[in-house]
């Protein structure tokens, strides 16, 4: 496994590179999650690049940057047999002075996350078409617990023209249904018992549904149920929308995002379900 920092390195590095490349874009502090993505690069393209960069640009303002959690031994040891090539660009390299080029997708990041965390999707549409114009690669990978994030990077791909194929991998629970997340490390032992209330209302909406509840407000209300039982939980939003679109819906009808925003503590947590 080759490391690189500036943009020559990585042209350099990936020149050789013969058949299909799989991108793994990530923030580093890696866990299962991340892992499943890179192994299934592994197995579908000829050579895997992941990047490890945690991107400023997509920090808000009560956001504090600097506490993101890192680790850039443990992710290089986990990463390694998996990788090809890891590209670890510093701020100066992705931003450099005078920077003033921004992508931006309209319509898909105003509401959930996007209503949440105003500028978070231009920090992070803006970096991915920056790593796909760098690494060049045939496929990229997403983990679907990003839901929103995997929506816009898809609406962004299409629209850019970028000839690269979103592979989108399913999320990696712990034994208890809590969603790997490099946040989880906040939480505390109590707190984290609590955090399976995310699951367990995704849970309880995913059995109405199944059982033939197809009315979407019903679906939220269980969810709002359930998180509403738990006193570590605050919710910041519930939703149930369209997939492709993440139109609020009023009755399900195919493909369907279940998705949610709530805080355990001061620690904030994002789940979903796709319903079929």
């Amino acid at each position: 496994m080759q490391s690189v920092v500036s943009l020559d390195e990585l042209r350099t590095a990936r020149l050789p590179f013969s058949g299909t490349v799989g991108l793994v874009p990530t923030m580093g502090y890696l866990h299962e999650g991340h892992l499943s993505l890179i192994r299934c690069a592994k197995d579908e393209c000829d050579h895997v690049v992941v990047s490890i960069f945690v991107n400023p640009t997509q920090f808000g303002e009560n956001e504090d940057l600097s506490k993101y959690p890192r680790d850039i031994e443990r992710d290089l040891s986990l990463i390694e047999p998996y990788t090809d090539l890891v590209w670890m660009p510093s701020a100066e390299v992705m931003y450099p002075q005078g920077y003033q080029t921004w992508v931006e997708v309209e319509a898909m990041t105003r509401p959930l996350e996007g209503a949440m965390r105003p500028g978070h999707f231009k920090g992070v549409t803006t970096v991915v078409a920056k790593l796909f114009n760098a690494v060049q690669p045939h496929r990229a990978y997403f983990g679907q617990k990003d839901a929103q994030q995997v929506a816009v990077i898809r609406q962004m791909t299409r629209d850019l023209n970028f000839p690269i194929e979103i592979v989108v991998c399913p999320i990696v629970r712990e034994p208890d249904g809590l969603a790997m997340s490099s946040r989880n490390v906040y939480l505390d032992p109590e707190q984290r018992k609590a955090a399976t209330v995310l699951y367990r209302s995704l849970s309880a909406a995913k059995s109405a549904y199944y059982k033939g509840e197809h009315d979407a407000e019903k679906l939220r209300q269980v969810m709002k149920g359930v998180i509403a039982d738990e006193p570590f939980a605050h919710m910041q939003y519930i939703s149930c929308a369209d997939y492709d679109t993440l139109e609020e819906l009023d009755v399900v009808k195919g493909k369907t995002l279940l998705s949610m925003a709530v805080f355990i503590g001061k620690t904030r947590l994002i789940d979903n379900f796709v319903l079929e």
